[in-house]
C-alpha cells in the first residue's frame, strides 16, 4: 500500500489545499493530512479546530485520514512507515522554499521522496495568511475556504 503525508498548518484549510488533497488521493492508496506545528508560525484556530474541519471536508473520503503530529514530519513517516510527502506549489517562491525542505528531509531520512503538485490556477491566489487577514477584518472568506466549513469570528483568537 503506497502512502503518502500531505502536512501542513491548515490555518485555516483553503480550497487550495482542498484541491491538492483531494489530487493527491487519487495518487495514493492512504492519504495522511498531518496538522504539524512550525515555531515560526502565530496560528489563529487551535489544532483541534483545524481537525474537525479537516475530518468534515474528507467525511466522504475513504483514503484521506487527519491527524495531528509534533516533531518533524520525517520522523513522523519514519515512525509511521510513510515514503512520500505531498508539498503544493502556488509560486517559484513557494518552489524555492519547498525544494530546500525537501534536500533537508532527504538528508535526514534518504528513503522519503518529496512529490511536488502544481496547484490549480484558480487557487494559486489563495494563501491562508490572506485568509486569517479577511477573517481578522471581519470580511466575507467562503470563496477561499471548503465549502464545508463555517468560520465564526468569534472562534478567532483577538
Amino acid at each position: 500500500m503506497k502512502t503518502a503525508i500531505f502536512p501542513g498548518s491548515f490555518d485555516p484549510i483553503t480550497k487550495g489545499h482542498e484541491d491538492i488533497i483531494l489530487r493527491a488521493s487519487l495518487l495514493f492508496d492512504k492519504l495522511i493530512v498531518a496538522i504539524g506545528q512550525n515555531s515560526e508560525k502565530k496560528y489563529m484556530f487551535s489544532p483541534e479546530q483545524r481537525l474537525l474541519w479537516l475530518n468534515k471536508t474528507f467525511e466522504n473520503y475513504d483514503n484521506i485520514h487527519c491527524v495531528i503530529y509534533t516533531g518533524l514530519t520525517v520522523d513522523y513517516c519514519k515512525a509511521n512507515h510513510i515514503k512520500y510527502i505531498i508539498r503544493g506549489i502556488r509560486s517559484i517562491n513557494d518552489f524555492e522554499n519547498e525544494n530546500s525542505i525537501a534536500y533537508m528531509n532527504k538528508a535526514l531520512h534518504t528513503n522519503i521522496e518529496t512529490v511536488f503538485l502544481l496547484t490549480d490556477r484558480h487557487y494559486a491566489h489563495i494563501s491562508s495568511s490572506a485568509v486569517k487577514e479577511i477573517i481578522l477584518n471581519k470580511g466575507n472568506v467562503t470563496d477561499f475556504i471548503p465549502n464545508t466549513i463555517i468560520i465564526n469570528h468569534h472562534e478567532t483568537s483577538p
